[in-house]
């Protein structure tokens, strides 16, 4: 599955922007247009170590050359081209990251966690870049623009056990009916197979699946789910407490990308299906 993923983004990576910016992909927007950042000044000279994780993908994960790509990854170093710092990426395993930093074995970390109360009081962080969504998923023929969740009565929904899909969809839409799968591949088995209506899961995830050479008959249908209850405050890079012009100079490099285009143009490379 990982080795589809990597060989799909790299073509993706090859294919000419003019024909990715064409198709219908939801950009995010995490900034507000009223308010504007003034540049930072520049602070001593120094090296910026980003701490990242190598098997993610598409936020960060180890291309088919080996080295270290991804969207958090590629928008780190253009941060660091927007800002003229020299910086280096750095992998480790993801369940060392936040030791990492805290020990100092790095600067920054851009990694796909999600913001919790203990992680905003153990860190700093930059404005968010990226939240992660669920989404629902089915058969080609079967999506909508627009899904009125009142028309999931009695519809068979596939989702990952023991997960907080499973539970949004007890808590909030009890009325469905659920089908529930030990794993993302198990639940979209049971969508073709007929067992299943509907697959609500994460985002991302099924975006990677949906963007494979399996997913072209499969859709998502309706929008986004975004309940940060459920689904997490949203992605940002983390600094330690103590480095708030580190955390300055992020947050304006990201403003500054996503005004010139760079976080489009990147955002496109590496999700040609959105998850949102």
């Amino acid at each position: 599955m990982i080795r589809a993923v990597l060989l799909t983004l790299a073509l993706l990576t090859l294919a000419p922007q003019a024909a990715l910016s064409q198709s219908r992909v939801t950009v995010p927007n995490f900034w507000d247009p009223r308010i504007r950042l003034d540049r930072p000044e520049p602070g001593p000279p120094r090296v910026i170590r980003f701490l990242t994780d190598d098997e993610y993908p598409p936020l960060h994960f180890a291309g088919p050359d080996g080295g270290l790509t991804g969207f958090s990854v590629e928008l780190a170093r253009a941060a660091c081209e927007k800002l003229g710092w020299t910086c280096t990426v750095q992998a480790r395993r993801f369940d060392t990251l936040l030791d990492s930093l805290a020990e100092g074995r790095g600067d920054v970390l851009a990694a796909a966690l999600n913001l919790t109360p203990p992680i905003r009081a153990r860190f700093a962080a930059s404005h968010l870049y990226f939240r992660g969504s669920a989404r629902f998923a089915t058969t080609r023929g079967n999506a909508q623009a627009e899904l009125d969740t009142r028309s999931l009565q009695g519809k068979r929904v596939a989702v990952v056990a023991g997960t907080a899909h499973q539970a949004y969809l007890e808590r909030l839409l009890p009325f469905v009916q659920r089908r529930e799968a030990p794993s993302l591949a198990a639940a979209v088995t049971a969508l073709r197979s007929g067992d299943a209506e509907f697959v609500f899961g994460d985002g991302v995830a099924l975006s990677l699946l949906l963007a494979g050479s399996g997913g072209g008959e499969l859709a998502f249908t309706g929008g986004p789910f975004l309940e940060s209850r459920y689904f997490g405050e949203g992605i940002a890079f983390l600094i330690r407490k103590d480095e708030a012009p580190l955390k300055r100079s992020l947050d304006y490099a990201l403003q500054s990308l996503w005004d010139d285009g760079t976080y489009a143009r990147l955002y496109l490379r590496f999700f040609p299906v959105s998850p949102f």
